[in-house]
């Protein structure tokens, strides 16, 4: 009854993979869920020495060879992963032709064995944040046809809309969700909603979808808004005036820095509440950056622009 029982999941998986193969450098990889990842390809190239199979939690790097596949030249071929820590896996093939020439093929996440993307559905409606900037967006970087699934989703989320309300429910998906390089959490459907609402509420970051299932959380980086400085600042001829009131009765230093923060010069004690440093000694126009101590703690840390005139 076991023997029986294996050989029929082999024999469903061998029809999956013959009916879903693409073709070397293109390949297919799937899931049902359970923890089982579907790789599979058909291999019309001539010769072939090796194919390993390769994985990762990145689409770009640190991928590590899970199988080496005993015969490369098989013409319909495949694997499943069991052992993935996590269902979001990054998948790519390792291709060794004659002449020990080699092809990586581009890396990918697994699609639900219908075809359809692992992440169907988007609830909520967080695209703007009152005053007119994008909060939820797309990246440019996906495929014309997923972006429209999203956006369309997007729309019913909206509107309350259910395209197929007969469709036989499906397992609950998951977002990845991503700050930098680092996954940092993952959100079910149902909780993107107040994830988003969240985030958009109490921070100024913004989501980006970066496939259908990945989000990557952007930080908020505000504007620096210049405000000249009190004691350090250009005149209008472009001489740089220094005025200190309280110079004489207090130890003041200063250190001036290019825009690349690399340090010019520096004045180790100011003793004159009212001085000009002639703009020839910074030998070119530009945005230039000091640091003024008092009695050895930071005073003020800004910067002050010299005008192209000479």
């Amino acid at each position: 009854m076991v023997k029986s029982a294996a050989l029929l999941f082999f024999l469903i998986l061998m029809f999956d993979l013959a009916s879903a193969q693409d073709t070397l450098p293109r390949f297919t990889v799937t899931t049902r869920g359970n923890n089982r990842t579907f790789i599979s390809w058909s291999n019309n190239y001539p010769v072939t020495t090796q194919i390993n199979i390769q994985r990762s939690t990145d689409s770009l790097k640190n991928f590590k060879t899970i199988l080496s596949v005993p015969d490369p030249t098989i013409q319909q071929n495949g694997f499943v992963d069991t052992k993935a820590t996590t269902p979001y896996m990054f998948y790519r093939l390792f291709i060794v032709l004659d002449s020990g020439k080699y092809v990586f093929t581009q890396s990918k996440r697994p699609l639900w064995n219908n075809g359809a993307a692992a992440v169907q559905k988007i609830v909520g409606d967080n695209n703007n944040n009152g005053n007119g900037n994008k909060r939820v967006i797309i990246s440019d970087t996906m495929s014309s046809k997923e972006a429209d699934r999203l956006k369309n989703k997007l729309d019913d989320s909206k509107t309350g809309n259910n395209a197929n309300p007969s469709k036989a429910a499906e397992p609950e998906k998951y977002f990845i969700v991503k700050r930098r390089d680092s996954i940092i959490t993952q959100v079910s459907e149902r909780g993107f909603k107040p994830f988003s609402d969240s985030l958009v509420r109490k921070t100024k970051d913004t989501l980006v979808f970066q496939t259908a299932d990945t989000i990557l959380i952007k930080p908020f980086i505000p504007k620096e808004v210049y405000k000249p400085s009190a004691f350090i600042y250009t005149e209008r001829d472009g001489n740089v005036m220094m005025s200190i009131p309280d110079a004489t009765s207090k130890h003041y230093s200063v250190k001036f820095f290019n825009e690349k923060n690399v340090e010019i010069f520096h004045i180790n004690r100011i003793k004159e509440t009212s001085l000009v440093l002639d703009k020839s000694n910074f030998l070119h126009s530009g945005w230039f950056r000091f640091e003024l101590m008092e009695d050895g703690k930071l005073k003020e840390k800004n910067k002050f622009f010299i005008p192209r005139d000479f």
